[in-house]
């Protein structure tokens, strides 16, 4: 072997090494118990070890290995890691044959726990009925139940959390509070029929009180960037998982009718009235038990999604841009339209989050990252060209309820998505790190909640309830 050749093999071996590190840390920061100035000296202790094995004659893939098993602070974790990468000798190394009693019994408890928390939310969708407002398959939904869809199921999820994170008695009561003041406006308030702000409220009242469930799933250390991002990986995984109970469900749902058309017998009561509302909160608590219990197994999907909707997402938009241009028809601001651009921005902004949080943060940027800047730029064009025509609108017929909704949503996403290219062409261009990037993200989520605070408080009371 030449020399050449020498060098060639150490530097394989070496970038092999890096790959290994990077992933065991990317897998670290994604554990709720460790926050990122822990796992950055974790991984200083690991380096360390692995370069006294190198240099005692072990080659990087035996010294990475070891290294780890004798990190014994973090032996569940490790034996966690080896269960997702058997084939790379992990099992061998540190997998233990099976979990201890304590852990067993623990988990027992957790799933007693959340069965309690299922049950509790299928049954506080039927507190309405306790007061005449039931659910008729033949008459229209009492808008009571939109108006508290996330009052049914938030405040136990957020109970899940406190008692997970062990917090104090105490200390969870305040997060009683936004809940409470959320039942106050979501049910005080006299909406007219055919209400704008009534229809606003039930729209925001869930944002709102969203980022309430963030810092208990953060166990009240919202300040931790880090956490934030975990959050939102959290939140996307729990989408995927509920919309996976959802299909199921809904196969459920063509059985009953199936079985009971069989035998002359109409289940539309039993459907509307218990298996869909009671199912779709229950389903809520158990997608997020999911997320927490199984991580291992969805955290490999959110790489796989990003870099598949993104490419996707972005031609959507560029094909808009294109086509706007070419035959110069302007954007049609009624407010379906506005729903439905405030959705597509939103969803483009929750797509940049969950590519944020599938990434590791230390990898220097590719191509996958030119593309996400594509689509936040096309984005913030597409946002500009929504502004513009909500401004006209204003100006010509005067100001409406939807109109200053979409106005004010359309200046947040405004401000992020402009503030997130700035960071996005500093981060390609190599003159920032990608954490500054994170920071900006997660620390621009409560913005979003205070607006749909707002919504829900204030617009009633300006627009008299229309």
């Amino acid at each position: 072997m030449t020399p050449a050749d020498a060098r060639d093999d150490r530097a394989r071996l070496d970038e092999r090494l890096e790959e290994q590190i990077a992933q065991w840390r990317l897998y670290l920061r994604r554990r709720r118990a460790i926050n990122g100035p822990d796992v950055e000296e974790l991984e200083g202790h690991l380096r360390d070890q692995v370069a006294a094995l190198q240099a005692a004659g072990l080659d990087a893939d035996e010294a990475f290995l070891v290294a780890v098993k004798r990190m014994g602070s973090l032996d569940a974790l490790s034996r966690e890691f080896a269960r997702e990468h058997s084939e790379r000798l992990w099992k061998q190394l540190v997998t233990a044959p099976d979990a201890d009693d304590h852990t067993a019994s623990a988990t027992r408890t957790e799933t007693l726990v959340v069965l309690a928390l299922v049950v509790a939310a299928a049954l506080a969708v039927k507190v309405p009925a306790l007061f005449g407002l039931h659910i008729d398959p033949n008459e229209e939904l009492p808008l009571v139940y939109a108006r508290n869809a996330s009052l049914f199921v938030f405040p136990l999820l957020t109970l899940y959390f406190i008692w997970t994170r062990g917090m104090t008695a105490a200390r969870a009561l305040w997060f009683a509070l936004p809940f409470a003041a959320g039942a106050v406006f979501a049910n005080v308030y006299r909406f007219g029929e055919g209400s704008d702000t009534g229809v606003l409220s039930i729209l925001h009242l869930p944002i709102a009180l969203w980022i309430v469930v963030g810092v208990a799933y953060l166990g009240g250390r919202w300040l931790d960037a880090r956490g934030r991002m975990n959050f939102v990986r959290f939140s996307g995984e729990l989408a995927i998982y509920y919309v996976l109970i959802a299909l199921g469900g809904g196969v459920t749902t063509a059985f009953t009718f199936m079985m009971f058309s069989a035998i002359d017998k109409n289940p539309d009561w039993f459907v509307a009235g218990w298996l869909l509302p009671c199912g779709a909160a229950g389903a809520f608590i158990v997608a997020s038990w999911l997320v927490e219990a199984k991580q291992s197994v969805i955290e490999n999907m959110a790489p796989v999604l990003t870099k598949l909707f993104t490419p996707l997402f972005t031609l959507l938009l560029l094909a808009f841009l294109v086509t706007m241009a070419w035959t110069g028809s302007p954007i049609n601001v009624e407010r379906e339209v506005l729903i439905a651009f405030d959705l597509l921005l939103a969803v483009v902004v929750g797509l940049v989050l969950y590519a944020t949080s599938a990434r590791d943060p230390d990898a220097p940027p590719d191509l996958f990252d030119r593309l996400q800047l594509l689509l936040i730029v096309s984005a913030l064009i597409v946002d500009i060209v929504a502004l513009a025509a909500i401004a006209g609108r204003i100006t010509e017929y005067g100001f409406t309820p939807n109109r200053v909704a979409a106005l004010g949503e359309n200046l947040i996403l405004l401000v992020n998505l402009t503030w997130t290219a700035c960071l996005y062409w500093r981060f390609v261009g190599g003159t920032s790190r990608f954490a500054a990037l994170e920071r900006w993200q997660t620390g621009y989520l409560p913005v979003y909640s205070a607006w749909a605070a707002l919504v829900v408080i204030v617009f009633p009371l300006v627009f008299g309830f229309r």
